[in-house]
Order: C-alpha cells, then sequence, then structure tokens
C-alpha cells in the first residue's frame, strides 16, 4: 500500500528539459497544468513543479509537447535549497513515476 501518491490529468505547461549526470542518469523537469472547475463555466488553473527519473523522463522529453493532455502518477517530495541570495527555501514537486499520453 502506497502512502504518498498522486494522479494528476492535465496539460504540460512546458516543455521537459532534460538533464544528464556524470554517472549517466537524468531527469526530466517540466511545469503540469491541472483545470479544476469552481462553476460549468469558470476554469482555475493549478500548475505544478514535476520531475521524472530515466526512461519516464526520456519518454517526456522525445514524445510530449507544451499543451499535450496526459495523465502522471507519482509521489510529493518536498525538498529545500539555499537560492543565489542565501535564502533557504521550501518546494513541494511531484515525482513523475508513469505517464499515459491522450
Amino acid at each position: 500500500m502506497l502512502r504518498n501518491q498522486v494522479t494528476l490529468v492535465g496539460r504540460l505547461g512546458s516543455d521537459a528539459t532534460i538533464t544528464t549526470f556524470e554517472n549517466g542518469s537524468v531527469v526530466a523537469r517540466f511545469q503540469f497544468a491541472v483545470d479544476s472547475y469552481q462553476q460549468q463555466t469558470e476554469a482555475d488553473t493549478a500548475f505544478y513543479r514535476m520531475f521524472a527519473w530515466g526512461n519516464t523522463a526520456n519518454f517526456l522529453t522525445n514524445y510530449c509537447r507544451k499543451g499535450n493532455k496526459l495523465a502522471v502518477s507519482g509521489r510529493l517530495v518536498n525538498r529545500t535549497y539555499v537560492d543565489k541570495d542565501g535564502s533557504t527555501k521550501r518546494v513541494t514537486e511531484v515525482e513523475v513515476r508513469q505517464v499515459v499520453k491522450f
């Protein structure tokens, strides 16, 4: 049983950008847009930070473009980092493990 799982259906908000590390592993990072409807005619769009490793990263960069409709499944990841001004920032992202392209 997975305790931390998220599944979203939406559209790529940006093309995935891939980073290759010295050990050969790859990670793709991208924005994901999900519409939620408050009323029948009014859509409110939320944007999520996403990342994917390995074959999933390669699939996203080779076969998916901004605006493509996808279903993604993965887990929420919280991390902290220090920005260029020396401030500590907290970020919540989705680590994508499965992708379905419509």
